[in-house]
């Protein structure tokens, strides 16, 4: 299994951060690039526990299609999702969200295992880790940026 740890330092308030980063609609926003489309389940605003959504978009040349569910839910400072179908053989990212002096920290642990085994777990250490990760931060700057912009406009 591989784990991809990020923290990311956003100027707005818990409860904003939390809800931008479960918003359907800016995920959309931060995977233009993939052609990301939500075809299933939750498609747009923010999604709860236990609600699913079924996402197709292209991923290293491939159209891939991939459900993930909320299976754990603690507003604002924590949820996690999972995947329930999809080219992993497994996935879990969670999301945690702690107050600091004048910022949230926004904290991504995303565990994956790759299938076939052997042959997965060299994919991942070649180059699926290093995509995963440049992936996530690229999400995560979408979600800092529209996070400070509606903490901006609520002053």
């Amino acid at each position: 299994m591989s784990t991809i740890r990020l923290e990311t330092n956003i100027l707005a308030p818990i409860e904003i951060c939390f809800d931008v980063s479960r918003s359907i609609d800016i995920h959309l926003e931060s995977t233009k690039h993939t052609g990301e489309t939500a075809i299933a389940g939750k498609t747009s605003g923010l999604i709860d526990m236990g609600e699913s959504v079924t996402w197709r978009a292209k991923h290293l040349g491939v159209w891939q299609t991939f459900t993930s569910k909320i299976t754990a839910f603690n507003a604002p400072v924590y949820f996690v999702d999972e995947m329930v179908q999809g080219a992993f053989a497994s996935m879990k990212h969670e999301h945690i969200f702690e107050v600091e002096e004048n910022y949230t920290r926004m904290i991504d642990v995303f565990q994956f295992e790759s299938p076939l085994g052997i042959l997965g777990k060299l994919v991942n250490q070649i180059f699926l880790t290093t995509y995963m990760r440049n992936f996530l931060i690229h999400r995560n700057e979408v979600i800092k940026t529209e996070a400070e912009r509606l903490a901006k406009t609520q002053h």
